[in-house]
């Protein structure tokens, strides 16, 4: 088909007729990514036992990916959009189905972590191209909330799946199979790509910006790794504050470099604008506060309680189940109240879970104390997750795209890393400092019962704390979203403006 520059402004009589078809396609990827970030976390024990890796090394099964994916998005958004957003995620797709193979054949723990890394590279290049996409693709505004409330509810329920998914395999095939289920999704998302999902590009001679790029990188990489060294071995460890001040540094000379680039790989029109500033931030605090819930849940369902696997991931669903119905319902209230209220909303309605949550106890039960909370939480991630996406994108440049759907995703993944690690040194020290008076119970239980009652109580108010962290940044990110996103329903029906090539 004859290459056509185009204005992203459609009618209802040049819509793509297979655009449903490419949203599932592009559900199917975007599934795969979100979930691969949690899914190898259930499974590392049993892989620690067969590669023979050391409890000082469980880290970089989920940190080699969360460190090459985080770093390499801007760079992979603006690949996508010069050479073809199609392209980059057709490429994606069969890097990542590789890296997956290659990691589930791992004969010991540098063969998985490296194969681990190759996942994040090319999940840098599909995850911005995905959501790129999807903006490009749908240029009714009421078609776009509905595609972005798949998309919400996929970043909402990812990790959780990922959860459910690694038990259950793990249980009752082998952990191997959380590396190698991605391939079959991948090659089945690369077959429904080609005849469903149009190419769409920049125009103009391609300019990638490397220096822009390796300080980009370079600086994520720097800043995440120095917060996982903190997550390992506390804030005041002299192995993490040399890379997170380099990593500050790069960071700041990227910055310096993008205000005088001529073709920067970040515009800085694009975190200028209020708008998508304040869905920007919003998604690093929610991301602070919602990580680090999936591992201490976890801790708590395996450790205190003693559930399997397959039981703790399972015990999930319902999370899952909550934010695929608020996304939804989100997806067709965006038209009539914008994107304002209901993320304001939705991220109070998280901070009331997550306060809920924080009172839990090692003799807790899971349908009275538990559930409620997690299903709160749930309905306001849903609310918020779908308004994130179309506001992230509002209004952006066509030539823009990628690179603010590379925001998106880095903001994901630096406040997640950010919150994980400041949540383990929560519960390292409230832990420690936390006694159990046992006057009473010690008339009901043995000397020994108390003392194993007592170092769950510990760890439990270790998470409780973790908990109410994460409920204040929820009222933080509520109050960031509200005063920042000034737009309402009228404004969703004025699209993007620019232009790209649609084939």
């Amino acid at each position: 088909m004859t290459n056509m520059p185009i204005n992203n402004v459609q009618h209802a009589d040049v819509l793509d007729p297979r655009r449903w078809f490419a949203l599932v396609v592009i559900a199917i990827a975007q599934l795969m990514v979100i979930l691969d970030s949690s899914i190898i976390n259930i499974a590392l024990p049993h892989a620690a036992a067969t590669l023979a890796i050391s409890s000082k090394n469980y880290q970089w099964t989920v940190t080699a990916y969360t460190l090459t994916f985080g770093g390499f998005l801007l760079l992979g958004g603006r690949i996508g959009d010069y050479m073809g957003r199609k392209k980059a995620f057709l490429i994606g797709l069969l890097g990542f189905a590789a890296a997956s193979l290659l990691g589930g054949f791992a004969v010991n723990q540098q063969m998985l972590f490296g194969a681990r890394a190759l996942q994040g590279c090319f999940g840098a290049l599909l995850a911005p191209a995905a959501l790129s996409l999807i903006s490009v693709t749908f240029t009714d505004s009421k078609e776009r909330a509905k595609a972005f409330g798949v998309y919400g509810a996929l970043s909402g329920v990812g990790a959780a799946i990922g959860l459910i998914a690694g038990g259950l395999l793990t249980q009752y095939v082998s952990w191997r199979w959380c590396m190698f289920v991605n391939t079959p999704m991948a090659l089945l998302a690369y077959g429904l790509a080609i005849p469903n999902v149009k190419e769409s590009r920049v125009e103009g001679h391609p300019h990638y910006d490397v220096p822009g790029a390796l300080t980009a990188t370079f600086g994520m990489i720097s800043v995440v790794f120095g917060v996982s060294q903190a997550a390992k071995y506390g804030w005041g460890a002299g192995s993490a504050w040399p890379f997170m001040a380099l990593g500050a540094a790069l960071l700041a000379l990227f910055f310096f470099l993008e205000s005088r680039s001529k073709q920067p790989l970040l515009p800085m029109r694009i975190l200028a604008d209020r708008v998508r500033g304040g869905a920007f931030l919003t998604q690093v605090l929610v991301a602070t506060a919602l990580f680090g819930m999936f591992l201490w849940m976890t801790f708590y369902f395996q450790n205190i309680h003693q559930f399997s696997a397959v039981k703790s991931g399972l015990l999930f669903l319902p999370f899952s189940m909550g934010v695929i119905f608020s996304a939804g319902l989100t997806s067709a209230l965006l038209p009539k109240f914008g994107p304002r209220p209901l993320a304001t909303a939705g991220t109070f309605i998280a901070a009331i879970g997550f306060f809920i949550l924080s009172n839990l106890k090692p003799e807790t039960a899971y349908v009275s104390g538990v559930l409620p909370s997690l299903l709160i939480i749930s309905i306001g991630l849903g609310l918020t997750f779908v308004s994130l996406a179309s506001t992230a994108l509002f209004n952006v440049a066509g030539q823009d795209t990628g690179a603010a759907s590379a925001v998106l995703n880095t903001a994901q993944q630096l406040g997640g890393s950010f919150g994980t690690a400041i949540q383990q040194t929560i519960v390292v020290s409230t832990a420690s400092s936390f006694a159990v008076v046992g006057t009473a119970m010690s008339m009901h239980m043995s000397d020994k019962s108390f003392a194993l009652y007592s170092m769950a109580a510990k760890n439990v108010h270790g998470y409780d704390q973790a908990f109410r962290f994460g409920a204040v940044i929820m009222l933080l990110a509520s109050a960031t979203f509200f005063f920042m996103v000034n737009i309402d329903r009228h404004h969703l029906g004025q699209h993007d403006q620019g232009s790209v090539a649609v084939h």
